[in-house]
């Protein structure tokens, strides 16, 4: 289930409530769920009784209501209150499962759909370099979420202190449309050569396309194993971090093209690539680099000789392969290159 599957959810049982005259509410036109600030709160929490409160009633009333009978919904294992008035939402372990499937079954087209279906989007158009390229990065947004682009004003940013001849002599294509598409709008570009091109830790764009880099990296590798990908059982916090942006993906995408801020997409890369960095050392044994011998006790052994590969490296390779592919597509859409090496 997905936060915009969820999301329904949770708005469906607010006007099924409302019908049944158990609650006595006006039904919002959208309810959002986000991912909890901390471990322990649930995969999703909504604030919707909060909302609901507002008007009339109690909102740990309200969420007592929403809760009995959000947890009979199929795929939903669990649902808390929790003060003054949220949902924290348990999924099911099958909708880790068919998350991690929807992923690979659409691979980097996965997030595009028609969430925008009926939707004008006003985009206009500008000489100034930074303007134009975000203008044309909104249209393929919105072209993703199913919108429609119209004539109108567009995105107001801070122009580029350098020229579009200068910053792809100085950075190259891909840092140069990093550099203008990552900081928000009313943020100044840095266009330093030394941090957009520097590849350490310290530089979000090398982040993003290092991990892009080693899920191709441990694709090569299971498939030298013998190891082929298989969406499972996922309970580690490490792979819950992962899920949980995975899962959000459609809803940044839609976001972005929305309020016309690709930098909202950027930001959503390199999140998922830092919480891919944890996850990979649950994958030490596929990644071995027999110079460091690298290994940790969460890792079951390689399979080799005629062991065979455990049920634990298929889904976590099937996450990891997930993993790359939204980066894939977000890093497509944004016009910078996903290397297969780095």
């Amino acid at each position: 289930m997905t936060p915009a599957q969820l999301s329904r959810t949770v708005l469906h049982t607010v006007r099924r409530a409302v019908e049944d005259d158990e609650l006595c509410v006006a039904v919002p036109e959208r309810v959002k769920v986000r991912t909890p600030p901390r471990p322990g709160c649930g995969d999703y929490a909504t604030n919707v009784a909060l909302q609901l409160a507002r008007a009339r009633g109690d909102a740990l009333v309200i969420a007592e209501v929403l809760r009995r009978r959000l947890v009979r919904t199929p795929g939903i294992a669990r649902v808390d209150v929790a003060a003054p008035g949220f949902l924290n939402i348990t999924l099911e372990a099958a909708s880790h499962t068919q998350l991690v499937q929807a992923v690979l079954s659409q691979g980097p087209d996965y997030g595009r759909g028609d969430a925008l279906a009926g939707v004008s989007v006003p985009v206009g158009t500008s000489d100034e370099v930074r303007a134009a390229l975000v203008a044309h990065v909104v249209r393929g947004l919105v072209a993703a979420c199913g919108g429609v682009v119209v004539a109108g004003d567009g995105p107001v940013v801070r122009p580029s202190p350098l020229s579009g001849r200068d910053l792809l002599t100085r950075l190259g294509p891909d840092a140069a449309r990093w550099a203008l598409l990552r900081p928000a709008a009313h943020d100044l570009p840095d266009t330093a050569p030394a941090r957009l091109l520097s590849q350490r830790e310290d530089n979000p764009l090398f982040r993003v396309r290092y991990a892009h880099a080693r899920v191709r990296g441990l694709m090569r590798n299971a498939h030298r194993l013998g190891i082929t990908s298989a969406p499972g059982v996922y309970d580690h916090p490490a792979e819950a971090a992962l899920l949980a942006l995975l899962a959000d993906h459609p809803r940044t995408l839609e976001a972005a093209a929305r309020h016309r801020a690709p930098d909202r997409l950027a930001r959503h890369l390199v999140a998922t690539a830092d919480a891919f960095f944890p996850f990979q050392d649950l994958l030490g044994d596929l990644f071995r680099d027999p110079a460091r011998d690298r290994f940790h006790d969460v890792c079951p052994p390689p399979p080799s000789g005629e062991r065979k590969p455990s049920a634990v490296h298929r889904s976590r390779l099937a996450l990891a392969e997930a993993v790359g592919a939204v980066l894939a597509g977000g890093l497509h859409l944004l016009g910078v290159s996903a290397p297969r090496h780095l």
